[in-house]
């Protein structure tokens, strides 16, 4: 690093096109994205980490880039990604700006979905350049995150002054910018979660009813059917619902929550949370007929009959 860098804060329009990169929490996220910043060339100095899951990935994805303090990390980087959890975000930007370990005109970019730029108020009052840049993107912390990113979409919050270097940013990881209002992140985060975490939740439960059913490879079939809904859902919305709720079959919905209640009782709220929804949509949208709701909502009240017989 050149250590004139490290003395004299930088003009955002002087700044050189290749940014030195630090990476703060060595979690799945950091050391892939400044893997992926790497291959734009732009060049790792420093990251910080403490379990021996975080050393790991970092030797795996930042080979011979050493692992130091957050404050060295400041310290020795242009661009510092902070890839910490949502919740010790807050805490930790204001840590380091009372520290002093944040510099004028260093690029400072978290990758919290739930926050936007405002988080990083008090390293934006200490000179900083705020980027929230939220890659919308399960990670394994392994090196097929950084071919992932390929074609991710990034939700973009960051002040106006900075919005194209944010976009570039994103750009060079392989990466297409959206760009999301400050006010709005806590709702996208929660439409991700809604449909990535809790997908992998229905996904594992499904596995688990399937081999207790005797499917020895339960993967396996559930593969096309899940990439044919994927796929139908992706380009349809509510139009691509099939299956006993969207239909009104209520025998066939109450047979199965009789038959969740006997083999996996911790499935049936999420079961009926699930199929009350879709009920409600596939009726909006016209797919359920009235005249079956009602037997329909009787099947999936939570007092119905265990026996399986429909009202």
């Amino acid at each position: 690093m050149n250590p004139r860098a490290a003395q004299e804060p930088l003009d955002p329009r002087d700044r050189p096109a290749r940014l030195t990169v630090g990476v703060v929490g060595a979690g799945r996220v950091g050391p892939a994205l400044a893997a992926a910043l790497r291959q734009a060339g732009h060049r790792p100095v420093a990251v910080s980490g403490v379990s021996d899951a975080s050393v790991r990935r970092a030797a795996e994805l930042l080979p011979d880039v050493p692992l130091v303090t957050p404050a060295d990390v400041f310290a020795r980087a242009e661009l510092v990604l902070l890839t910490v959890p949502d919740d010790a975000l807050p805490g930790l930007v204001e840590g380091l700006a009372e520290t002093g370990a944040v510099r004028p005109g260093q690029l400072l970019v978290h990758t919290s979905g739930r926050y936007g730029a405002r988080v990083l108020d008090p390293a934006l009052r200490a000179g900083a350049l705020p980027l929230a840049l939220h890659p919308a993107m399960t990670f394994t912390g392994t090196s097929v995150d950084v071919q992932r990113l390929a074609g991710c979409s990034f939700g973009v919050t960051a002040p106006d002054e900075l919005r194209l270097a944010a976009e570039a940013l994103v750009i060079e990881m392989g990466g297409e910018p959206e760009w999301i209002a400050e006010e709005s992140r806590p709702l996208y985060h929660a439409a991700l979660a809604l449909g990535a975490n809790h997908l992998v939740t229905l996904v594992a439960q499904s596995m688990e009813l399937l081999r207790t059913a005797g499917v020895a490879a339960p993967d396996r079939m559930l593969g096309p059917l899940l990439g044919a809904a994927l796929d139908n859902a992706l380009r349809s919305g509510d139009s691509a619902l099939t299956g006993p709720v969207a239909r009104g079959d209520a025998g066939t919905v109450a047979a199965h929550v009789s038959e969740l209640r006997k083999h996996a009782p911790g499935a049936v709220a999420g079961y009926l949370a699930m199929a009350r929804t879709t009920a409600d949509r596939a009726l909006a949208h016209g797919l359920l007929k009235p005249e079956l709701a009602e037997d329909l909502l009787d099947a999936l009240s939570d007092d119905a009959p265990a026996d399986g017989d429909s009202r």
